[in-house]
């Protein structure tokens, strides 16, 4: 338990179910609750503020990329400055408060991006996709087979 002091309201708020809500142009592009995986229908307060990030995170990621063609990735932008762009190829957590993104930058180097939730601001991007690599690579879609593991 930890030193947090909160209100009636805040502790129901805390222990019920996630759920979700999104509208699109294309009716079709709405993902509802029942899209969720197994690893992710568990009361969110259970989980530090990272996990449920880096979980959500990985829907979004996967949602993206099943818009692309198969000659795009996935990319994050970085928002608040000129930094550039990662192509995203591992992400990953540390509790309590840490979300972290592994990959390489436009030039090839290599490339980590390290947040705190309370910073967490990311702009999803379709990069082409490496030409030495005869598929697009699918980071969202290993991500959340492993939540649905969970």
């Amino acid at each position: 338990m930890d030193d947090k002091i909160r209100t009636t309201g805040e502790a129901h708020e805390n222990d019920v179910l996630p759920r979700r809500r999104e509208v699109h142009a294309n009716p079709g592009a709405t993902p509802s609750d029942s899209d969720l995986p197994a690893g992710m229908r568990q009361p969110v307060d259970r989980k530090s503020p990272a996990q449920w990030a880096y979980e959500r995170l990985i829907l979004y990621i996967q949602e993206f990329e099943a818009q692309l063609d198969s000659e795009h990735e996935v990319a994050m932008g970085f928002t608040g400055g000129e930094v550039g762009v990662l192509r995203i190829e591992g992400m990953g957590y540390f509790e309590p408060d840490i979300v972290t993104f592994y990959g390489t930058d436009p030039t090839g180097a290599r490339t980590q991006q390290i947040l705190h939730v309370s910073q967490l601001n990311v702009m999803l991007r379709a990069l082409p996709k490496a030409p030495e690599d005869s598929t697009a690579n699918r980071i969202g879609f290993r991500l959340a087979r492993e939540l649905g593991e969970a």
